[in-house]
């Protein structure tokens, strides 16, 4: 096979200017402000396809955020993989907190710094030049390739959903490709073998028909802050499962291999508690940190406000109060039937003198694919030729609500391939791609497409 290190290592410099160039285009697809800056991005990406090699490049407006389709269709009798990933980005807040700006792209320490550079523009930028470089210096690619990347990725793929559905002969494939997860570790190589789905809702209570003053009314009036945190107290037991009825209906027990395939990642709890600067973990008995955050349901709440948060003391009652819960899923649970079953609850669970309301949010089912298939067993291999070390594989704790989709619509596996670390802070301040990786994954990926 042939040895493409020396053309990248050659290309190295120019590559990274090309992705700085698009790391700069500020594609926040959760802030209106910023939606000329994802049609630039998306602009750049079909430019950049283009450029490539690929044909049949289109930007596909939609509701929101535009999709953007390439292929090159060149190889009769060969299979077809359709790659996937996203251009837009998340909001930098708090923006303090950058040691550079995150829209000016900055290499120090052999790691690439921007908003976007891991999540997930540097690793779909990965598959670009790939499949540049094969079809550069071979005329050909091993097999036919499609590209389907959304704008929309950190908002739920709303637009993307349908458009899948729409266009299933288009993007008909044998199987899909994505690079939006992470490895173990610096030479630790990973592949994903599962995902937890996703829900959310938003519970407000109500009380009295204003807020009330507390030496007047207090002791003798129901207090919304007081109704929420018992309502929200309601939603777990003393051994952290969660206590909605019928939640863990459709979960299935950890076997011992899924077990042992855990313990590999090895995860030192107490290393772990140490850098968090925390006294103790939290969630189900009788499972370690990795399976509980790998292969269990969660219901979390991510924020709760209501009542006075100003300078001072402000002797009020609040009269309402707010709160957001999401919960990930796994095996066959149903978003929807969890969001249901949550909501009972909630309305069981209201205490007297205080008024609840539910409003449901978004849905992204969990996915999972045997370790045994095939595909993952290639991919295994491409990253033992290129790392040195066979991949573990992995459940990951995040969500990505297409990947289902896909899985089902097109009645293909999907492998999920990432070359990040999670200690670059994706989502966060100071985002980052280590570039080893940046090396190492361009290899890898021309080493799993000429094997499949």
């Amino acid at each position: 096979m042939m040895d493409y290190a020396p053309y990248f290592a050659e290309r190295r410099d120019a590559h990274l200017r090309e992705l700085k160039e698009w790391l700069s285009i500020p594609s926040i697809s959760a802030q209106s402000v910023h939606k000329e800056d994802v049609r630039r991005a998306a602009e750049w990406l079909a430019d950049a396809l283009k450029r490539a090699g690929l044909e049949n490049v289109e930007i596909h407006p939609t509701a929101g955020h535009p999709i953007v389709y390439a292929d090159h269709l060149h190889a009769p009798g060969k299979p077809t993989v359709l790659i996937y990933g996203h251009y837009d980005v998340q909001p930098v807040d708090p923006l303090h907190l950058w040691q550079t700006p995150p829209f000016e792209p900055d290499i120090r320490d052999n790691k690439l710094y921007a908003r976007g550079a891991t999540d997930d523009k540097g690793q779909l930028f990965l598959h670009i030049k790939a499949i540049e470089a094969i079809l550069s210096t071979e005329q050909a690619l091993p097999v036919n390739v499609k590209f389907c990347v959304e704008g929309e990725e950190e908002i739920a793929s709303g637009n993307l959903h349908p458009f899948i559905e729409a266009h299933k002969d288009k993007l008909a494939a044998d199987a899909v490709l994505i690079s939006d997860t992470e490895l173990l570790g610096p030479d630790k190589p990973a592949i994903c073998t599962g995902l937890r789905g996703l829900c959310s809702l938003e519970v407000s209570v109500r009380t009295a028909n204003t807020d009330l003053h507390s030496g007047t009314y207090g002791g003798g009036v129901p207090n919304a802050l007081h109704a929420l945190v018992s309502l929200l107290d309601s939603l777990h037991d003393k051994r952290g499962r969660v206590a909605v009825d019928g939640f863990y209906d459709d979960v299935s027990e950890l076997t011992d291999e899924m077990r042992a395939e855990f313990a590999k990642k090895g995860i030192d709890e107490e290393k772990l508690k140490r850098t968090l600067e925390l006294d103790a973990l939290y969630g189900e008995e009788g499972y370690t940190f990795a399976e509980r955050v790998g292969a269990r349901p969660t219901l979390e709440i991510n924020g709760m406000y209501g009542g006075f948060q100003g300078e001072g003391t402000k002797t009020v009652i609040p009269c309402e109060a707010h709160a957001k819960i999401t919960c990930r899923l796994v095996d066959h649970q149903d978003p929807q039937d969890i969001l249901d079953k949550v909501e009972r609850h909630i309305r069981k669970h209201t205490p007297p003198g205080a008024k609840v309301s539910v409003v449901q949010g978004e849905k992204g089912r969990p996915y999972t694919i045997d370790p045994s298939h095939p595909l993952l067993r290639q991919a295994g291999s491409a990253y033992e030729r290129v790392y040195g070390a066979r991949p573990v594989f992995t459940r990951d704790g995040g969500s990505i609500p297409i990947v289902e989709a896909f899985a089902r619509v097109l009645s293909a596996p999907v492998v999920l391939m990432g070359f990040g670390l999670p200690t670059e802070n994706l989502h966060a301040p100071n985002e980052h791609f280590h570039l080893d990786n940046f090396d190492k994954g361009l290899l890898t990926i021309v080493e799993f497409l000429k094997r499949f």
